[in-house]
């Protein structure tokens, strides 16, 4: 056998392996009206009320998100822009969506082979979700209050509700500068943390907004669950 041949064989398996192991996120949106669903990784996809999104992500991955655009429109190239969680302007996202966007953050089979998972309002709000494992052995969380309805008015923007960093960009709401390592929640955080206790409401939010499941775990984001 030639070492060309056995290199491909190699490949090959690896490729199946990474396949086997990857996990399957189903993306179902559950609003009364047209979403578009964006995944970095996996690009986006139009979905209307009652559609689902199916795609596998690689064991490793890490700093990955998916969320909702709202209020979109794409021409036949795939480029246009979005109301809320605009990615550049392409129906295909390449990077991360423009505040506010609610945020479905993953990265997989990290320390001890272990998934950690959250649902992130740093960037702020635009529609509900929830964000479960499909299986058995850990537990699913969700953001499903009406903080689009009972948003400040400084936070407001049109169609979703601002997180206080986005607004205000101090130390004291990004958690930087001067308040990177001491950082308690504000009144403006407890708002998000309030609706959403298990969201993330600002950057430092960390004990009661990560959490874990097995390494292999398929998951499901539904938005306006």
């Amino acid at each position: 056998m030639s070492f060309s041949t056995i290199m491909h064989l190699f490949l090959l398996s690896s490729l199946l392996f990474a396949f086997a192991n990857a996990a399957n996120f189903d993306v179902v949106n559950n609003c009364p009206f047209t979403v578009w669903a964006a995944a970095s990784p996996g690009g986006g996809r139009r979905l209307d009320r009652g559609q689902t999104w199916n795609f596998n992500v690689n064991p490793g991955t890490a700093g990955a998100r998916i969320w909702a655009r709202t209020n979109c429109n794409f021409d036949g190239s795939g480029r246009g822009s979005c109301q809320t969680g605009d990615c550049g302007g392409v129906l295909e996202c390449r990077g991360y969506g423009q505040p506010p966007n609610t945020l479905a953050e993953y990265a997989l089979n990290q320390f001890n082979n272990m998934d950690f998972f959250d649902i992130s309002l740093v960037d702020g709000f635009n529609v509900p979700m929830d964000f479960s494992p499909t299986g058995g052995g850990c537990r699913g969380i969700r953001c499903a209050a009406d903080i689009n309805g009972q948003c400040p008015g400084d936070l407001r923007a049109p169609g979703g509700c601002n997180n206080p960093c986005t607004v205000y960009k101090t130390d004291q709401y990004c958690c930087t500068g001067s308040a990177s390592n001491n950082c308690p929640p504000t009144d403006k955080s407890r708002f998000f943390k309030d609706r959403c206790p298990d969201a993330y409401s600002y950057p430092k939010d960390d004990q009661t907004s990560t959490f874990t499941c097995p390494g292999g775990t398929n998951y499901r984001v539904v938005f306006c669950p």
